[in-house]
């Protein structure tokens, strides 16, 4: 008789709610659960972006403009893996928990943007939160540009729609500025 087939060990004990576990079976659900930021009980898109917005405040001494765009691409491509996976594993096509998207897309806005005042970051920081958050306009587009289909296993298609739909809120929110600069 031949063993069933094995899945991954995080589909194996698939919980709808990820765990500490989870955050450390697989280097990819650290990186979508952006470093453990993703395990917060509520809020957890904003929960990430305020972790993007603290690890951004540390480490922007310490690179250059060239350095921040190299992690943001790199990132971004990561990311998209990353989130990717964790969405496969947690069988559901754009998970809550999953939030590094809020997290390359909040650090392209705080590059952009930069330099900045306290207030100005605090004001991207809300408007961004609204943008990804209540989904308007472009950014609802984005986030359903990628359904997943029944029957149809999560791919690589719905792992760039979680990372499309942030960096639509980023663009937004960058226009909001920009505007509210201009003005």
């Amino acid at each position: 008789m031949t063993e069933p087939a094995r899945l991954d060990p995080p589909v194996a004990t698939l919980a709808r709610r990820p765990s500490l576990r989870f955050l450390v079976a697989h280097p990819a659900h650290f990186i979508a659960l952006g470093f453990g930021s993703g395990l917060a009980r509520i809020a957890p898109g904003t929960a990430g972006t305020a972790w993007a917005w603290l690890a951004y405040a540390l480490l922007r001494p310490y690179a250059t403009d060239a350095a921040w765009g190299g992690v943001i691409a790199v990132s971004l491509l990561a990311g998209w893996w990353a989130c990717t996976i964790a969405a496969r594993h947690l069988a559901i096509a754009d998970p809550a928990p999953v939030v590094w998207d809020e997290v390359v897309a909040f650090w392209l806005v705080l590059w952009l943007i930069t330099p900045s005042s306290l207030v100005a970051q605090l004001v991207a920081f809300v408007v961004f939160r609204f943008f990804d958050a209540a989904k308007p306009g472009p950014v609802a587009w984005a986030d359903g540009l990628f359904p997943l289909r029944r029957g149809v296993p999560i791919g690589w298609r719905q792992g760039l729609a979680i990372m499309l739909d942030d960096l639509v809120a980023a663009l937004c929110t960058l226009m909001v500025i920009a505007i509210w600069r201009a003005w």
